[in-house]
């Protein structure tokens, strides 16, 4: 059974005193708890040129406002990795220590993007070794090691990057425009269903004392529901979580003009059900996230969601599915200056 709303577990702690935090107005509480979010269709972005030689950062709009605030999503070109279309012109910027590219190119890339990005020289970058959980990690100064396991970090120290890398799931950066502290959630299929982002904000609210209405949001470049197809136990498991799962999941036809006119070709032996034929069943993987940070608490207009579908954009973005796992990795990366 799809899961109903319940009373706010953590204003239900700090009613009680178990958890202490700056007052919230009963205004703020009401208008958190009725909003009902508008379903929001991404569409497929067109193809666009990119200059191979140059490094490009993808950010979300606005995010200037706040100086000691640093974030990006990176793409693929402006590197030196080879490994995925050997005998190019310019390389790529792979951006993950993969099997397939040397280790010395994706140090050289990540020191590329991370100059490209403004970030000083004494900023650690951290990543994580992911796992499609809903385990978030927080960084201090000197803790954590990219040895760690999980899908999520958030800090609030100056001089750390938080990194997430991806090639089709959904980067989400997190920021606490009042109390400078950050994060970022690796959000494929498996860590959606089991809530990582907006578990996630439930533990800035805890560690932070954050306020879902000081938060902003940016749900980076990621496979759309266009290209996203998945399988009718991915809906199954959808359902069990999410009352809304009816907005998530649609079904795309595709049509076939030899496969119409001559329709005994394409008859099989396969008992019925079983065939390949008939719609496929698309995920909108972004959506899904947009409407858990609302559930968090964020207000649909500080959510800005970039939108890119990086299996439509190949050319601009490392895919999984389109490279048939052969690709790069993107980051995504959110910090506080010192």
């Amino acid at each position: 059974m799809p899961r109903t709303a319940s009373p706010d577990p953590i204003d239900a702690l700090l009613d009680k005193g178990e958890l202490t935090s700056s007052p919230r107005s009963a205004l703020s509480r009401e208008r958190r708890r009725d909003a009902s979010p508008e379903h929001k269709v991404v569409q497929p972005q067109p193809q666009r040129r990119v200059a191979k030689s140059r490094v490009e950062i993808v950010r979300a709009e606005g995010w200037e406002t706040w100086p000691w605030l640093i974030h990006g999503f990176s793409t693929r070109t402006g590197g030196v990795s080879t490994a995925y279309h050997p005998g190019q012109p310019a390389g790529e910027l792979n951006l993950g220590f993969t099997q397939t590219d040397a280790r010395d190119n994706v140090f050289e890339n990540r020191r590329r993007f991370l100059k490209a990005l403004g970030a000083p020289a004494s900023m650690k970058l951290v990543t994580l070794k992911q796992i499609h959980s809903s385990s978030v990690l927080t960084v201090g100064e000197h803790d954590l090691a990219d040895s760690c396991q999980g899908d999520g970090l958030m800090t609030n120290q100056p001089g750390v990057l938080l990194a997430i890398q991806t090639a089709d799931c959904i980067p989400v950066l997190v920021a606490d425009v009042k109390k400078k502290a950050v994060a970022a959630f690796h959000a494929g299929w498996r860590g959606t269903v089991k809530r990582i982002v907006e578990s996630g904000v439930g533990k800035m609210r805890v560690a932070f004392r954050s306020r879902p209405e000081d938060l902003v949001a940016a749900i980076g470049p990621g496979i759309a529901a266009c290209c996203y197809a998945v399988g009718e136990e991915v809906r199954t498991e959808f359902g069990s979580q999410f009352s809304y799962v009816a907005d998530l999941f649609h079904e795309v036809s595709d049509t076939d003009p030899v496969r119409e006119k001559y329709p005994m070709l394409f008859l099989t032996a396969r008992a019925p059900g079983h065939s390949n034929l008939g719609p496929s069943l698309h995920l909108n993987l972004m959506e899904a996230n947009r409407r858990q940070l609302v559930d968090a608490g964020l207000r649909s207009d500080s959510i800005t969601v970039i939108g890119d579908c990086t299996r439509c954009q190949n050319n601009r973005y490392f895919s999984y599915r389109a490279e048939q796992g052969s690709t790069g990795r993107l980051l995504s990366v959110v910090g506080i200056r010192t």
